[in-house]
């Protein structure tokens, strides 16, 4: 079964995200939980949470994940910032765990000039504090491939590989596949030979069970770019065929797969692009079509 959904706005509301999400045609959303660019975080209303939970059920919209905040850097060696990055993220683990969502997808970070070594290594000790901190923790963490923009770590499978082999909780983390990501990284998925070739990288590093979400975004630049830009579906330099595989890959049944496509107000953007993607999917259908279907 295919799981298919975009990033929805909060708005208004966490709440309202549920809505937003099953006006579009999402099986799933990811959103926020706070302001993206924003280190201080609205209390969540005790109203709020319960509408939230309640629209999921209500709505057919399952999993919510959520992405963390912009601004938060925990590979980054200026220890103020650092610790600053930990007590936010703490802070997204926590709102995760009130609203019931299973998933917090984070950015690596970047390691500034500290090294890649580095990098890793100071990502890897903020999580096991976060964890031990929150023994009982239900929110996993997935650690998100990166395009390798300036000194970001993430863009090789063996960074996030080192990560997680790192952590005294590993089943507490997984990863994040973005397609715009991994092909501006160096990772080509534009043939299907080479499609699966990177999955036997992917596996060979990490296993692919550490995969539990994928961002599905075509890529404004070539191969190998190193440049973070989102294209809608189909009309950038991935094309067609990457999303034709992996909505076909059996590996993946039941892992939920978002966009993050450029978009308007209306969200009309998304409607096209999930029903270009949903068209990619032989002998099947996602989770909204398959539910639709019943008498």
């Amino acid at each position: 079964m295919k799981i298919l959904g975009a990033h929805m706005s909060i708005s208004g509301g966490v709440d309202l995200s549920i809505s937003r999400g099953a006006e579009v045609g999402c099986d799933a959303i990811q959103i926020f939980t706070k302001s993206s660019n924003q280190w201080r975080a609205r209390p969540l209303a005790d109203g709020e949470v319960q509408r939230f939970r309640t629209g999921q059920i209500e709505r057919g919209i399952s999993p919510v994940l959520a992405h963390d905040c912009y601004l938060i850097n925990l590979a980054s060696p200026d220890d103020a910032l650092y610790e600053r990055s930990i007590a936010s993220f703490g802070e997204e683990l926590d709102r995760c765990e009130i609203l019931g969502i299973p998933s917090l997808i984070a950015h690596p970070g970047s390691h500034v000039g500290s090294g890649e070594r580095e990098g890793i290594a100071r990502v890897a000790s903020a999580l096991n504090r976060l964890f031990s901190q929150r023994p009982g923790g239900r929110v996993r963490v997935l650690l998100e491939t990166t395009a390798g923009q300036g000194s970001s770590v993430g863009h090789r499978f063996e960074h996030l590989a080192e990560i997680l082999s790192r952590l005294e909780t590993p089943d507490r983390a997984g990863v994040c596949l973005d397609t715009c990501h991994v092909f501006a990284a160096g990772y080509d998925l534009r043939s299907e030979k080479s499609y699966a070739a990177v999955m036997d990288q992917l596996d060979r590093a990490l296993g692919l069970e550490q995969v539990r979400a994928f961002h599905l975004n075509d890529s404004k630049k070539d191969l190998g770019c190193r440049v973070d830009r989102h294209e809608h579906i189909g009309k950038g330099f991935l094309g067609l065929d990457p999303f034709r595989w992996l909505l076909n890959d059996p590996r993946f049944d039941g892992v939920p797969m978002f966009l993050e496509t450029p978009k308007g107000e209306d969200y009309a953007e998304d409607r096209v692009n999930l029903a270009l993607l949903r068209s990619l999917v032989t002998g099947g259908a996602s989770k909204a079509r398959a539910k639709r279907a019943r008498p």
